[in-house]
């Protein structure tokens, strides 16, 4: 016996079809996670890449269908849709783009839940605290501190949060209390597409050498090796 076949309305047929479209016409194809990004940063962010990057928001289940049914082969690209997805479509290669959009950020502090983008560190140094019961929670959290000149001071660096790892409320409040904001706002790169390859967060923000560039397979190596120089 067949199984009926599932009702897809017009417009998800035509958010696909225009999706397939913008995946054929552009070269670079980025997926990012707009997670927590307010909408008016987002607006912000729009008009100020204008001309550059075009940013398509849609249903995760959309933009998966689209993605895997791309001739150029962008299933894996899809297996790597998290938090609230979107694509992004451009001419320029995928070292510059993602300079572009992580200058485009601003820090954030933390909330309870949210996950440590990078390893959380707090420094030693002086607060602005005066003595008093901070000294007790900092040691909550297995951070030493004492009195320097009046003031809080913690005597050495501690890793508070790993990369990965989620924030707890007391970790999120005691982090902005001191002033560290170890999110970001604005538009997380997660993967970008270009040419068969699909270069990851963690290879577009890292500094590297003009050899990488030819082992990439990079389409535009003299731009690739101009966009790693400054970086």
């Amino acid at each position: 016996m067949n199984k009926p076949k599932a009702y897809v309305s017009d417009a998800k047929k035509q958010v696909v079809k225009s999706l397939a479209k913008q995946i054929a016409e552009y070269p670079i194809i980025g997926l990012v996670d707009m997670e927590n990004l307010p909408a008016m940063q987002l607006q912000k962010m729009k008009q100020s890449l204008r001309g550059k990057v075009v940013i398509v928001m849609t249903k995760k289940r959309l933009i998966q269908y689209a993605l895997k049914q791309s001739p150029k082969g962008l299933g894996d690209l899809a297996t790597k849709i998290r938090g609230m997805p979107a694509l992004i479509f451009t001419k320029e290669n995928p070292f510059k783009l993602y300079k572009t959009l992580s200058a485009s950020k601003s820090p954030a502090p933390a909330k309870q839940g949210q996950i440590a983008p990078r390893d959380v560190i707090v420094p030693a140094g002086k607060t602005n605290f005066a003595p008093g019961p901070i000294i007790g929670e900092l040691g909550q959290l297995g951070i030493k501190a004492g009195i320097e000149d009046g003031k809080v001071a913690i005597k050495q660096d501690k890793l508070l949060v790993k990369e990965g790892e989620v924030f707890t409320q007391k970790v999120a409040e005691t982090l902005t209390r001191l002033n560290i904001l170890p999110m970001e706002v604005g538009l997380n790169v997660v993967a970008v597409f270009e040419n068969g390859t699909i270069f990851d967060r963690k290879v577009l923000g890292t500094k590297r050498s003009n050899r990488t560039c030819r082992q990439q397979r990079y389409s535009d190596k003299r731009e690739c090796e101009q966009t790693l120089g400054k970086s």
